[in-house]
């Protein structure tokens, strides 16, 4: 797949989730107004946050598909790792307005539920399941770490609107049924959503702070890069491997031991193989760095 095409995708789903967001939070604060919905009104001002979170991941994006410069000789790969992090703070303040709500709705007498409102919900739900499992999939193909935050917050956002949709719809049964308690089914269910967006926000904060801290891959993949070097034949040793996240794209730097009596040419070719092997290998490594350190036959004896 070609890099470009990749970064384009990447682009056109990040504009998507930016207008969806625009929509979303236009209708579920005009209907949530006019049919005096509390639960669809606080996930309208819950969206509202999203647009933001949307925004940020879509200039991240564009950030980080520049080129190395002279300020930035390892990329702008980082900036999706930063709004990342924006994402994930958004979403904590998400939860913990959701979560004011709902207990507060426990103090006050229930808001008569309607229809309109009730199917307002039910279209955020399935325009938000849609718009993570698009997202989700182009982010991971890509190794977009902006994308992929903007579908976790979409899975927030379906979680929120579930949470809407049961409490409309439990409400609308205990009118129809004359049972009371029903009426008291949303702030339950948002209760239940908050925990779920503090694990998801937790998650990505984690992830965000990891990469910012230069963390190292897994060692499984620290293991899969020993093993392509070891093919070479003229690698002796492997004298350090490290690598790392560097927002889309990871970068490698090792050390080998390569035979002393070989020359410059015959190393500067050797360094291009190692490279090449890996890179071919790793579609989302973009710089390999490599030193060699010079090794004799006489240091096993």
């Amino acid at each position: 797949m070609n890099p470009g095409t990749n970064s384009n995708d990447s682009i056109i789903a990040g504009w998507i989730s930016l207008i969806s967001n625009i929509i979303l939070t236009f209708i579920k604060i005009v209907v949530g107004t006019l049919f005096h919905s509390p639960v669809l009104l606080a996930d309208g001002y819950h969206n509202a946050g999203d647009v933001i979170a949307s925004a940020a991941a879509l200039t991240s994006m564009r950030i980080s598909k520049r080129p190395a410069d002279e300020d930035h000789p390892y990329g702008h790969g980082k900036a999706e790792v930063i709004s990342s992090a924006i994402v994930g703070i958004i979403l904590i303040l998400a939860a913990v307005y959701i979560a004011f709500e709902s207990f507060s709705a426990f103090f006050h007498e229930p808001e008569k539920a309607s229809i309109i409102a009730f199917l307002t919900a039910i279209i955020s739900l399935v325009w938000k399941q849609v718009l993570y499992v698009y997202t989700i999939r182009i982010g991971k193909r890509t190794n977009s770490k902006g994308l992929i935050a903007t579908a976790y917050d979409h899975l927030a956002d379906v979680y929120a609107s579930f949470a809407a949709v049961l409490g409309i719809g439990l409400a609308l049964v205990g009118e129809f049924y004359e049972i009371r308690i029903l009426a008291y089914g949303d702030p339950i269910a948002g209760i239940i959503v908050t925990i779920l967006v503090f694990k998801l926000a937790y998650g990505m904060l984690i992830e965000a702070i990891d990469t910012l801290m230069e963390k190292s891959v897994s060692r499984e993949r620290l293991g899969n890069f020993t093993s392509l070097i070891l093919t070479i034949p003229e690698v002796k040793r492997i004298d350090r491997l490290r690598a790392r996240e560097h927002g889309h794209y990871v970068l490698v730097d090792l050390r080998v031991g390569v035979p002393g009596e070989l020359t410059i040419q015959e190393g500067h070719d050797i360094i291009r193989k190692i490279k090449k092997t890996i890179m071919e290998n790793h579609q989302d490594v973009d710089e390999v760095l490599i030193h060699l350190n010079p090794w004799y036959d006489t240091e096993g004896t």
